[in-house]
């Protein structure tokens, strides 16, 4: 074995499966550490061993510790690793915005570019985009708020306004000018 520490994942395990080895009559030896050569399974062996599973038990836990505090700083600082999206918000609604226009997903593709990461300048895959669509239409399903914008309505010089636009009209002239507290 290379190291004590690489061969089980805590203590108890490691006492156990050094005890089995022992019980089939195997050998362990160790190739580094404190313990180099072959592990005597009796006496003082058997203990100073057992310490030094304890210790490497303790290591891993302090490591495993430190690394979720980090990644908890990290995530509060709005780093939270991983790969960078390859489509963003605003290719998204870019993409969004062509299928509407019925323009086909592959050629959508072949309009966008990643911005970030090892295929900047290069068009995200048609299953990328596929996927990005799906979870976009599924995220605007759980919200139950549209994922396209109701399109603007012109109105045309002389055409009545509709109830809530008079409504709008009268509560926006309510109100006192920005200008006017400036005075």
């Amino acid at each position: 074995m290379h190291e004590l520490k690489r061969l089980a994942r805590n203590a108890a395990e490691l006492i156990t499966l050094s005890a089995d080895l022992q019980a089939g009559g195997i050998q362990l030896e160790l190739l580094t550490g404190p313990l180099t050569g072959i592990y005597d399974p009796n006496g003082m062996g058997a203990m100073f061993f057992a310490v030094l599973a304890v210790a490497g038990q303790i290591e891993r836990n302090y490591i495993r510790e430190k690394t979720l505090e980090g990644q908890v700083i990290a995530a509060s600082k709005g780093n939270h690793g991983g790969r960078p999206k390859v489509i963003d918000d605003d290719m998204l609604t870019f993409a969004v915005a062509l299928k509407d226009k019925g323009v086909p997903v592959p050629e959508i593709a072949k309009k966008l570019t990643i911005k970030v990461g090892k295929n900047a300048g290069k068009s995200p895959s048609v299953a990328s985009l596929y996927r990005a669509l799906a979870e976009a239409e599924a995220t605007a399903a759980d919200d139950g708020l549209p994922l396209r914008p109701d399109p603007a309505r012109i109105r045309r010089p002389g055409e009545p306004l509709t109830p809530e636009e008079n409504d709008l009209r009268e509560r926006l002239q309510a109100q006192p000018h920005p200008s006017a507290e400036m005075r």
